[in-house]
């Protein structure tokens, strides 16, 4: 994400970039109908339909303070079969939230191929057949927000034209914008919705600790990693289990999905 908001073009023009970022930005629950409102507006503003989800792994759809869906009475997907939270096999099916593992940049795709700002071979891998069946649209940018502890949203602008296959105009001039406050948005919406603490906080794990459970964490075994490290097995048992001790885990495959949460692990190839 650019750091420099303030050389985004709103081509719209009357609001600046850190005006819109202020409509958009959730503090408490209370900010989050007039937020979304906000972001419908700047959605609409530019020929398209917004629809968000904070996490692709939840089944829970996302709502305001008085428990309004944001997706059904703010950004109005209310058409029959258009109600896509409602189905629970898009997450793992459609091509949309799948990129978004793979990519942390906006994209926009259609039923032809990914369009990005780099080669990402993992995109190009990912089966287009029957696109609008399975993305619900002909055409869509996509923005990606990878939060913290391992937490994944995807959020999509579609064209009200919904004939149109293809949006390399929109996406060249909105496709920053559009990161700009999605991602505002879903951070401000993800911390004022959260009311569990899984981790704790302030961990910090030492060198040799991650250093053992990166070597875990692709299958290695004690002693197998004693023989890699040049540590006794007994050492080796004992890092893992002080990181699970400072991760408040229950097990070593908790302590190691907690530490790939934290960013500790890395990825592997």
């Amino acid at each position: 994400m650019s750091t420099n908001v303030v050389e985004l073009r709103v081509p719209h023009g009357r609001e600046t970039i850190e005006q819109l970022l202020d409509e958009v930005t959730i503090t408490c629950p209370e900010d989050i109908h007039d937020a979304a409102v906000a972001l419908a507006r700047i959605a609409q503003e530019r020929g398209m339909q917004i629809a968000v989800c904070d996490d692709i792994s939840s089944k829970e759809p996302m709502v305001d303070a008085d428990g309004t869906i944001l997706n059904a009475d703010i950004f109005r997907w209310l058409d029959d079969g258009a109600r896509w939270w409602e189905d629970h096999r898009l997450a793992l099916h459609s091509p949309l939230p799948r990129a978004c593992r793979y990519e942390s940049e906006p994209f926009w795709v259609n039923e032809h191929r990914f369009n990005t700002g780099w080669r990402n071979c993992y995109l190009e891998e990912i089966d287009l057949t029957d696109f609008e069946k399975r993305a619900l649209c002909k055409a869509a940018i996509v923005v990606p927000v990878h939060l913290p502890f391992g937490q994944i949203s995807a959020s999509s602008f579609i064209s009200m034209d919904r004939a149109k296959e293809d949006l390399s105009e929109e996406f060249a001039a909105y496709g920053q914008l559009f990161a700009q406050v999605v991602r505002r948005f879903v951070a401000g919406y993800v911390q004022a919705m959260r009311t569990k603490r899984r981790i704790p906080s302030d961990c910090v794990l030492s060198k040799r600790e991650v250093e053992c459970l990166r070597w875990a964490a692709i299958g290695k075994t004690d002693k197998e990693i004693s023989m890699i490290l040049s540590r006794s097995h007994a050492t080796i048992r004992y890092h893992i289990h002080r990181a699970g001790e400072k991760l408040d885990s229950v097990n070593r495959a908790q302590t190691i999905f907690k530490a790939g949460q934290l960013g500790y692990l890395g990825a592997s190839d």
